[in-house]
């Protein structure tokens, strides 16, 4: 792995490099999800793999997101249920929860642990 193929922060580079992060992600998986995410709740929204995707040790397990929302607008129900299935279409039908939160929600613990352990894609 180069350290200069990719858009990740440098840090999150370097941790990946030396094996201290790492996600059961494939690139193309990574693509399609930040992709959709973007389309459907806007540019600037945040997208973190959160879970048991995001250690090496494990087999299996679902893909956790959790998705910050560019607008409240965009953070609904039929928004989260319509990317869910068409990430599905898209990437097979894997396991997939998803977290949808606007700007200005107020957390809840599921929250607090995407944003303190998740790896933003």
């Amino acid at each position: 792995m180069s350290l200069f193929c990719c858009r990740r922060p440098a840090y999150i580079v370097f941790w990946m490099f030396f094996g201290m992060v790492r996600m059961r992600l494939t690139d193309a998986q990574r693509t399609e999800i930040v992709a959709l995410a973007k389309r459907r709740f806007g540019e600037l929204a945040v997208v973190r793999l959160f879970g048991s995707m995001t250690r090496d040790d494990g087999h299996g397990g679902d893909i956790d997101l959790h998705i910050q929302a560019e607008s409240a607008d965009l953070a609904t129900v039929t928004n989260e249920i319509d990317f869910t299935a068409e990430l599905k279409e898209r990437i097979g039908d894997e396991k997939i929860d998803v977290i949808v939160r606007g700007p200005g929600h107020t957390p809840r613990g599921i929250d607090d642990v995407a944003l303190r352990t998740g790896m933003i894609l």
